[in-house]
């Protein structure tokens, strides 16, 4: 359901996009593809949403990676850490407004 909701949000404003039902097909497309921006769900079937946001890092070290999750916080320790650390660019909370992807897209690549 948040694949098919981020892809209809980001065709409205005009952005191209690519989904993956799991970390084993999010690397798949990191590994063939380029990519300025991936909205990443902290809680995938295969694995964690942080641990997947540094496998694509090393992958693609420019990759600008934003966590969206109903189950983390923003002030929560892991969430501000991977801030820190440059892990991921942003964080979004479930649920969300379209006006939040799209200004997080906007600010994420400078728009």
């Amino acid at each position: 359901d948040m694949c098919w909701a981020l892809k209809h949000i980001l065709a409205k404003y005009g952005f191209k996009s690519k989904t993956a039902l799991s970390g084993h097909e999010a690397m798949a497309l990191i590994n063939s593809d380029c990519f300025s921006l991936v909205f990443l769900d902290a809680k995938l079937p295969d694995i964690e949403g942080l641990e997947l946001a540094g496998k694509m890092r090393e992958v693609d070290p420019a990759i600008r990676i934003v966590l969206v999750s109903g189950y983390y916080y923003s002030d929560e320790v892991d969430v501000q850490k991977a801030l820190k650390n440059g892990l991921i660019c942003g964080f979004i909370a479930k649920p969300f407004l379209h006006d939040v992807i799209v200004n997080m897209i906007r600010s994420s690549l400078s728009l």
